[in-house]
């Protein structure tokens, strides 16, 4: 029978529910359990694929194509298990499913309610997830606070689900225990109220997760406990890390996964935390440090590309070196200051983008990394941008651009595909999930990866245009080494006359884990200590 884990929070949003949630998977995981993770986010858009990254943060793609909630990054990151589209629910996915229900006569003439016809198209999802996976758990994390009217039929389905299954759902709340401002006096009043209003709607928690600024003190916890009717090991203290990774590691220290299997009158199948405890160990001990820009034009939100952000970190880690990312905003770089900007810096990453905003920062970025050996990768908008700056700067196709920046270029170096129209709509003209992809034996890529076909997930609207392909080879330096052979698309490019130049259309990032970072971010962090290494010993011949 599957076990159901939802996590809901309160007093505010934004105090680390998606952590606490993937945490908790990564423990059941380690206790030999299978786990399945979903995310109810309560917006009315079918999904974030058409949002801004400064309104929701990266959006996160599945192998099926599902353009999902940030969060999910960090459940696939700390669980290791690929998940689907339907890890990822909207109100505006359930109300679409509602509304064409309804529209197709499958309710028979009733009238349509949020009570049954909503909470029970929420339940599907969660029971249909049960279904496809057959996880010893599914862990449900509930976006928003606990109050939000948005929220509302995501409560009363998840209520529901427990009175079905009385003895196979167990309630995790997490809630911010605040500080008085001038004070360093703990607050448990909002946690109570917090606690008061889901129980106002049938819910009553099994566990607490406490974040505060300040360590927890045993009044704090006792207060908690009486008031909220919790045994105190049922409450733990989310602590403030310097690893997020660490943050499974708190929790067992505190008894939560032991706590959770009696709750289910379970017990342990494994013990596989310490080989999680040493990955940590070792990342915290990272000897090495090493400089790495990021060039994007969602720079002034950390989160518009968290996966690549640790993706970097975690190819460090796992070369015993501390990667120190630095956003830089592409509108700043232009031909005369790329120098100045760029120079410091062992490594340069332009990830995904859309839109024509900051591209000519971007292409100057390429031009200098190219032209003074620096270690590059780029991602999707960074393999087109890359091409672009080869059109422009080694073949002398001055106006050449992509037909997404530039539609009347006369050279479109980027293009739609054959069949595709620039009147469709946003959200269905994208690549999106797996595909496969062949590399060239011999290649970088080859090498990198250590085989000759892969798998890696896209999320892009344009495409190489191949008529470019022969004239890119046979006079721009480059090699195209990975090809999506069905319908002979571009996926990689990279340049031999260069120590680290590689260029891919997917998103490698959305399949690096923290204990096995993907080939391509690896290889740009060795060519960084390399080429640090080699600044070291020219610095040593002049003194």
């Amino acid at each position: 029978m599957t076990q159901y884990i939802f996590v809901t929070g309160g007093v505010v949003s934004g105090i680390g529910k998606g952590i606490s949630a993937a945490s908790v998977g990564r423990l059941l995981k380690d206790n030999g359990f299978s786990v399945f993770m979903q995310k109810f986010d309560p917006y009315l858009n079918v999904d974030p694929g058409t949002m801004s990254p400064y309104q929701h943060g990266e959006v996160f793609v599945t192998r099926d194509g599902g353009e999902t909630d940030l969060d999910l990054g960090h459940y696939e990151r700390f669980i290791d298990e690929e998940l689907t589209k339907n890890s990822s629910v909207t109100s505006g996915r359930i109300y679409s499913n509602v509304i064409r229900k309804e529209r197709a006569g499958d309710f028979e003439g009733k009238t349509v309610q949020v009570i049954p016809h909503v909470t029970n198209e929420i339940k599907a999802k969660v029971y249909s997830v049960a279904e496809e996976s057959q996880a010893d758990f599914i862990i449900t994390e509930i976006g928003g606070t606990v109050g939000d009217i948005e929220s509302q039929p995501f409560i009363e389905a998840i209520r529901q689900i427990h009175s079905e299954n009385p003895e196979h759902v167990l309630f995790m709340h997490t809630v911010l225990i605040p500080t008085i401002p001038g004070t360093d006096e703990l607050k448990t009043k909002p946690a109570q109220h917090s606690f008061k209003e889901l129980m106002s709607f049938g819910i009553k928690p099994d566990v607490f997760i406490l974040r505060a600024a300040e360590p927890i003190t045993e009044e704090v916890f006792s207060k908690i406990s009486l008031f909220c009717d919790l045994p105190r090991e049922a409450i733990i203290e989310s602590k403030n890390v310097d690893l997020i990774y660490e943050v499974p590691l708190v929790f067992k220290a505190q008894g939560l996964d032991q706590y959770i299997l009696r709750h289910f009158n379970m017990t342990s199948r494994a013990d596989k935390t310490g080989e999680w405890a040493k990955m940590c160990q070792r990342f915290r001990e990272s000897k090495q440090k090493l400089s790495i820009a990021l060039v994007g034009k969602y720079t002034a939100l950390n989160d518009s590309y968290l996966s690549v952000l640790e993706a970097i970190r975690d190819a460090g880690f796992n070369l015993d070196t501390l990667a120190e990312v630095t956003y830089i905003d592409s509108e700043t770089i232009a031909a005369e200051n790329a120098q100045e900007v760029l120079s410091g810096f062992d490594g340069v990453v332009i990830p995904g983008a859309f839109g024509s905003r900051g591209t000519e920062g971007m292409i100057e970025t390429v031009r200098y990394v190219r032209e003074h050996k620096v270690p590059y990768l780029g991602i999707c908008m960074g393999m087109q941008i890359a091409c672009i700056e080869t059109a422009r700067n080694v073949l002398g196709l001055a106006d050449a651009s992509s037909l997404e920046l530039k539609p009347d270029a006369k050279h479109l170096i980027i293009t739609y595909l054959d069949g595709q129209s620039a009147d469709m709509d946003l959200g269905g003209t994208l690549r999106l999930g797996n595909n496969d992809c062949a590399l060239k034996p011999g290649s970088l890529a080859h090498q990198l990866y250590g085989q000759e076909n892969i798998v890696e997930r896209h999320r892009h609207r344009y495409e190489f245009n191949n008529k470019y392909k022969e004239q890119f080879e046979r006079e721009g330096g480059v090699v195209f080494s990975g090809v999506q052979l069905a319908k002979n698309l571009m996926e990689i490019v990279e340049r031999p006359d260069h120590p680290y130049f590689i260029a891919c259309q997917f998103h490698p990032e959305f399949k690096s884990r923290p204990n096995r970072p993907h080939p391509l971010f690896t290889g740009l962090i060795e060519a960084g200590l390399k080429r640090r290494g080699e600044h070291k010993k020219g610095k040593k011949k002049e003194d």
